[in-house]
């Protein structure tokens, strides 16, 4: 089975700062990792620089074994779901947020139900009440799991995340981690928590801005 993405020693340098160094990894589909390290070893660059938010000045990015370019970075924003510790949801109602990319020509067909949005907002421990609510007017980890819903709702199976439990409380994270326990989503994310990260079967460990340690927990 080929990788999904690969990072093949991949260098990043912004304002004379060597920000990633020959990062090398592959993810495979329905693998969950987790990018763990102190703060300013790279790893949500190594989000960002999958997503084409940063200029690789050496070593290639792959995804679905096709070198992402400017040209060809298109290809994983638009299979992704990216969620980051403060999503903008773009809309000024949560219903709003949720249904905005079904406005577009590529989703329009796919347009969710009411019970759809119920079921969604429901497994991820949100009240049906949230649907009517300001998007400026809920919590960061509201914000966090409206954004997955729209995630689920659209089908995506690549999900790029950076801190997504890290203002949950006990029962909202047991959410989102039972949503994650799906062996039909990859995911490769940025995390401190101890039970995020022990939910993951990889453990990549950046220091400085280089991969120094792989682990494999075992886990589905």
């Amino acid at each position: 089975m080929p990788a999904l993405i690969r990072f093949d020693q991949v260098s990043v340098t912004a304002h004379n700062k060597t920000i990633l160094s020959d990062v090398s990894f592959s993810l495979f589909p329905g693998e969950h990792a987790v990018l763990c390290g102190k703060s300013g070893s790279g790893k949500s660059s190594v989000l960002k620089t999958l997503l084409g938010l940063n200029t690789v000045s050496s070593g290639t990015v792959y995804f679905q074994e096709t070198p992402l370019t400017p040209s060809s970075v298109q290809s994983i924003r638009s299979c992704a779901a990216y969620i980051g510790q403060e999503p903008m949801l773009g809309a000024e109602s949560v219903r709003e947020a949720l249904l905005l990319p079904f406005q577009y020509k590529t989703h329009h067909d796919h347009r969710p139900t009411e019970a759809q949005l119920i079921e969604v907002l429901d497994r991820l421990q949100l009240p049906t009440a949230i649907l009517s609510r300001a998007s400026s007017r809920i919590s960061g980890g509201e914000k966090q799991r409206v954004a997955l819903a729209r995630g689920l709702l659209l089908g995506k199976q690549l999900y790029l995340l950076d801190e997504v439990t890290s203002a949950l409380d006990a029962e909202s994270k047991r959410a989102v981690l039972d949503v994650f326990s799906d062996p039909q989503l990859t995911v490769l994310s940025v995390a401190h928590d101890p039970e995020w990260m022990g939910h993951c079967g990889i453990i990549f460990e950046l220091e400085a801005g280089q991969l120094i340690q792989v682990k494999r927990n075992g886990n589905p």
